[in-house]
C-alpha cells in the first residue's frame, strides 16, 4: 500500500485509496491499539508521502484576487487529500509518534529554496497541532519561531500559511500559547494587517485574531487593543469584502473576549458596524450584513446594556424589517440573525419581551425542520450529489446516506437560541412552553445531529423553572401547580427514555445532569412509577459504564497496546468518572426530596454502589459512592441506621485516604454519623476520633490542597463533643477543637461550627469556657477573627465607588 501511495507516476485516485487504506488502519483503535506505532518506518513514509502531496500547489493568479470562491485556486487534487490525511493521522496516531518524524522533515522542507515546501511545513504544523497538542507544547517556543518566521517569507502564500498556522496553534495549544506568546504573536498578526497587497493575507490575519482572542483573558489582550481595534477599524473600510468579513469577525471576537475593556472603542466602532448592517442589502453582501450583525450582538453583550440601548432600538428595528422579508434556504443571514437576537436578549434581559413575539415564529420554524436525508444502496449508481459541500455520505450496511448539514446546523442553531431565551427570560418564556416543549423534547433522541439533542437536553430544566417561576410569581394566567406537574410529566420520562438510548457517554452525563435539575424543580411532584424509572435507568447506566470500563480493560490486554493508548484510555475512563459524579448527584436529589421512603429504591441500587467502594476503584468512585451514603445518614436519620455497619468502615478508613476530596467526604460523613447516628455510632466514636485527629493533626493539613478535608474534620469533631460528650474525654477533646477554630474555608460547615460555639457560650457550657473560664480569652479571639474576616468578606462583595 505504501509502494503505491509513494509511486508519483500512478493516478492520483489510486494513490489517494492507498493512502486511505493505511490511515483507516491507524484509526482502528478498537481493534488493533498502538499497531502502526509499532511500525515507525510505516508512519514516516506515509508522513513523507503526505507532505509531497501538499507541493501539489500552484501559485494561481486568482488566489490573489481574494474572492470567497477562488479560496482554493491553485490547488490540485493531492493538496486536500494530504490535508485531511495528516489531520486523520495525528489524532490516531498520536505526538509522541508524529512529532519525532515531523522535526526532521519540517527543518528539512523549510531550508528548501522553494515557497511550496515552506508552505508545506507551516500547513503540516496546522494540521497535526489537534492531535500532538501535549507533545507540541512541549517544544512550544520552537514550535512558535518556526511559525514567525514565515511571517516573514517573501511568498504571500507562505505568509499566508504562517498565519494560519497561529491561528489554528491558538485553538488547540491554547491558553498555553496565548500566556507565553502573546508579546510576539499580537504584533506579528497586527503587521500582516498592514498588508495592503495582499488582501487575502490581511484577511486571514483578521481571521487568526478571532482565534488567538477566544482562547484569551481580558488582562492579555487589554494591552494591543488600540492597536489591534484602530487596524480592525481601517480593515472596515477596506473595498474588498473579504477583508471586510474578516474585520468583522476579530471585532467581534476582540469585544467578545475584552468585555467591560471595550467600552472605550464602542463610539467609534458602532457606527461603522450600524452602517455596514443597513447598507449591505445586494445579494453579493449577505455574508458581510451577517457577519455585521454577529459584531454588533458581541459588542453590544460586551459594553452591556446602559452603553448599547439606544444603537438596540435601532438594530432591532433592522432585524424586524429583515425578519419579514422572504429569504432564500441558504441564506446565511437566516442562521446569524437567530444567533443575534438571542445575544440582544441576554444583553437587554426582560427589556427584550416586547421583541418575542417577532423573534419566535421563525425561530420555532428553524427548530422544526426535518433533516434533509437521501437514502441510496451502497451499490447503487445512483450518486448522491457528493459534490456538493453541504452534503455528508456515511454508509450504513448496505446504504449509502446523505444528509444536508446546512439545515442540520440551522436547526441546532434555533434549539440553541429557544435555550438561550428560556434560560435568560425565566417567566417571560412562560408564553412560549406550550410550542416549545412540544418541539424540542422529541429531539432528545436527534440521532442525526450531536448538537442538536445537547440543545434540547439543556433545555429541559430551563422549560420546566420557566413554567415554576411563573405559576409562583402569579404571571401564568389561569395554570396553577397542576401545570408544572403535566409539564414534568411530559419532560422527566422522556429525558430517562433518551438517556437509555444515548450511545454518546459525555451525552449520557448531559443528560443526567439536566435529568438531576428537572428534579431539583420537579421535587414532590414525582410520582412513585417515575421516581422507579429513574431508579432503573440509574442502575442501567452504572452496568452500562461498568462494561465499558471493563471493554477498555480488556483493550489494554492486546499485543500492540502501548503507553500512548493507555493515556487515550485514561482520558475515556475520566469521561466516565464524570457520568459516575452525576449520578450521584442525581441520587443525592432523590434522597433529599422523598428521604425515607426512597429507600426501597435505594435498597435495589446499594448492590451497585458498594462496591464503588472498593479499593480497585478510582478516588473519584470511592468519593461518590461515600456522598451517597453522606445524604442517606443526614437525610434519612434513623431509617439510615441499617447501613452503618455496611458504610461506616469505609468511612472511617477513608477519613485517612490519600485522596483530599475522598478524605473530605468521609470525615463530613463521620460528622453527619455522630450527630444522627446515636447508640449506634457510640462504639466507633474513640476510632473516629483517632481518623479525625489524624487529618488535623497532620503537617500539611492546612494545605490549600488539605484545607476543605481539615475544616470537615473539625466540624466533625465538634459533633462527637456536642453530641457523644460522655463517651469521650471532654477536658482533652473540647480544647483540642477550640484551638482549630475558627474555620474559614469551607462556608458552610465554618456556619455549623461557629453557630455551635455560639450556644455552646450562650448556655455558659463550663467544658468550652474551662476552669475559671480560663478559654475565655481564646473564644473572645475567635469571633473578633471571625467578624473581622465577614467585614472583610463583605467590603469585596460592594460595588467600588
Amino acid at each position: 500500500m505504501l509502494q503505491i501511495a509513494e509511486a508519483a507516476q500512478l493516478e492520483d485516485g489510486t494513490r489517494h485509496l492507498a493512502v486511505e487504506f493505511v490511515i483507516t488502519l491507524a484509526e482502528a483503535r478498537e481493534r488493533a491499539p498502538g499497531m502502526m506505532r509499532r511500525l515507525p518506518q510505516f508512519v514516516g513514509r506515509l508522513f513523507q508521502v503526505l507532505m509531497q502531496m501538499l507541493l501539489d500547489v500552484e501559485d494561481d493568479p486568482a488566489w490573489h484576487t481574494a474572492e470567497t470562491e477562488d479560496e482554493d485556486a491553485g490547488e490540485g487534487n493531492n493538496y486536500g487529500v494530504a490535508q485531511e490525511c495528516l489531520d486523520r493521522l495525528a489524532i490516531a496516531i498520536g505526538g509522541n509518534a508524529v512529532v519525532p518524524i515531523a522535526s526532521e522533515l519540517l527543518p528539512q522542507y523549510l531550508s528548501a529554496p522553494e515557497w511550496q515546501k515552506h508552505h508545506a511545513a507551516l500547513i503540516t504544523l496546522a494540521q497535526i497541532a489537534e492531535g500532538c497538542a501535549k507533545v507540541m507544547l512541549k517544544n512550544l517556543e520552537q514550535v512558535v519561531s518556526m511559525i514567525l518566521n514565515g511571517f516573514q517569507h517573501p511568498h504571500p502564500r507562505v505568509r499566508w500559511a504562517a498565519i494560519n498556522a497561529i491561528g489554528q496553534l491558538s485553538t488547540d495549544l491554547g491558553p498555553d500559547l496565548q500566556v507565553q506568546y502573546h508579546q510576539k504573536v499580537l504584533p506579528a498578526l497586527a503587521n500582516a494587517m498592514d498588508d495592503f497587497q495582499n488582501p487575502r493575507v490581511q484577511a486571514h490575519a483578521a481571521s487568526a485574531i478571532l482565534n488567538f482572542s477566544e482562547n484569551c483573558t481580558p488582562e492579555i489582550l487589554t494591552p494591543y487593543l488600540d492597536g489591534i481595534v484602530s487596524k480592525l477599524l481601517v480593515l472596515l473600510q477596506n473595498g474588498k469584502q473579504m477583508v471586510q468579513e474578516g474585520a468583522l469577525t476579530a471585532l467581534a471576537s476582540v469585544a467578545d473576549s475584552s468585555q467591560d475593556h471595550f467600552k472605550k472603542y464602542y463610539d467609534a466602532v458602532m457606527p461603522y458596524l450600524k452602517a455596514i448592517l443597513m447598507n449591505a442589502t445586494d445579494k453579493s453582501n449577505r455574508m458581510l450584513r451577517a457577519k455585521s450583525m454577529e459584531c454588533i450582538s458581541l459588542v453590544g453583550m460586551a459594553v452591556g446594556k446602559d452603553k448599547f440601548r439606544d444603537d438596540a432600538k435601532q438594530v432591532m428595528e433592522v432585524l424586524m424589517a429583515l425578519q419579514g422579508t422572504p429569504m432564500e434556504t441558504d441564506d446565511p443571514i437566516t442562521s446569524y440573525m437567530l444567533q443575534a437576537w438571542a445575544r440582544l436578549c441576554k444583553c437587554l434581559g426582560q427589556d427584550f419581551l416586547p421583541y418575542m413575539h417577532v423573534v419566535m415564529p421563525p425561530l420555532l420554524q428553524s427548530a422544526q425542520l426535518k433533516p434533509d436525508v437521501t437514502i441510496t444502496s451502497a451499490e447503487s449508481d445512483d450518486e448522491i450529489e457528493s459534490d456538493d459541500d453541504s452534503i455528508e455520505t456515511i454508509t450504513l450496511g448496505d446504504k449509502r446516506i446523505g444528509i444536508r448539514t446546512s439545515v442540520l446546523e440551522e436547526k441546532a442553531t434555533a434549539c440553541n437560541m429557544l435555550c438561550c431565551y428560556a434560560d435568560e427570560l425565566k417567566e417571560g418564556f412562560f408564553p412560549w412552553i406550550d410550542q416549545v416543549a412540544p418541539t424540542l423534547v422529541p429531539l432528545l433522541k436527534f440521532y442525526f445531529h450531536e448538537e442538536v439533542r445537547r440543545a434540547a437536553v439543556a433545555a429541559m430544566p430551563e422549560l420546566l423553572r420557566s413554567a415554576k417561576l411563573a405559576v409562583e410569581k402569579g404571571q401564568a394566567p389561569g395554570r396553577d401547580e397542576s401545570y408544572v406537574k403535566q409539564l414534568s410529566d411530559f419532560i422527566i420520562p422522556a429525558l430517562v427514555e433518551a438517556l437509555h438510548k444515548e450511545p454518546e457517554t459525555e451525552m449520557c452525563s448531559s443528560m443526567l445532569d439536566s435529568l438531576n435539575e428537572c428534579m431539583q424543580l420537579s421535587g414532590c411532584l414525582l410520582d412513585e412509577n417515575q421516581v422507579r424509572a429513574i431508579s432503573d435507568e440509574i442502575k442501567n447506566v452504572i452496568i452500562a459504564s461498568a462494561t465499558r470500563k471493563r471493554d477498555r480493560s480488556e483493550r489494554t490486554k492486546a499485543e500492540d497496546f502501548d503507553a500512548d493508548e493507555g493515556e487515550l484510555l485514561k482520558e475515556e475512563n475520566e469521561q466516565e468518572e464524570e457520568v459516575f459524579d452525576q449520578v450521584g448527584e442525581c441520587l443525592g436529589t432523590l434522597i433529599k426530596t422523598f428521604k425515607a421512603s426512597f429507600l426501597p429504591f435505594f435498597d435495589e441500587l446499594s448492590v451497585y454502589v458498594t462496591p464503588m467502594l472498593g479499593k480497585d476503584k478510582t478516588a473519584e468512585e470511592r468519593r461518590i459512592a461515600i456522598c451517597i451514603f453522606d445524604d442517606i445518614a443526614e437525610q434519612c436519620r434513623e431509617s439510615a441506621l441499617k447501613y452503618y455497619d455496611t458504610y461506616v468502615p469505609f468511612l472511617l478508613e477513608a477519613s485517612n485516604d490519600d485522596n483530599s476530596d475522598v478524605r473530605q467526604a468521609a470525615v463530613y460523613g463521620l460528622g453527619v454519623c455522630a450527630e444522627f447516628g446515636g447508640l449506634t455510632f457510640r462504639p466507633l466514636v474513640g476510632e473516629a476520633l483517632s481518623k479525625l485527629n489524624n487529618v488535623i493533626r497532620h503537617p500539611e493539613a492546612q494545605h490549600a490542597d488539605n484545607i476543605m478535608a481539615y475544616d470537615n474534620a473539625v466540624s466533625a469533631l465538634g459533633k462527637i463533643c456536642q453530641f457523644h460528650r460522655d463517651g469521650i474525654d471532654a477536658a482533652q477533646v473540647i480544647p483540642a477543637w477550640l484551638g482549630c477554630l475558627p474555620i474559614k474555608d469551607d462556608k458552610i460547615e465554618a456556619k455549623v461550627v461557629h453557630d455551635q460555639l455560639c450556644s455552646m457560650v450562650e448556655r455558659s457550657d463550663s467544658q468550652v469556657l474551662g476552669p475559671h473560664s480560663q478559654y475565655l480569652p481564646k473564644i473572645v479571639s475567635i469571633f473578633a477573627e471571625f467578624c473581622a474576616m465577614e467585614r472583610s468578606l463583605q467590603q469585596m462583595k460592594q460595588p467600588p465607588g
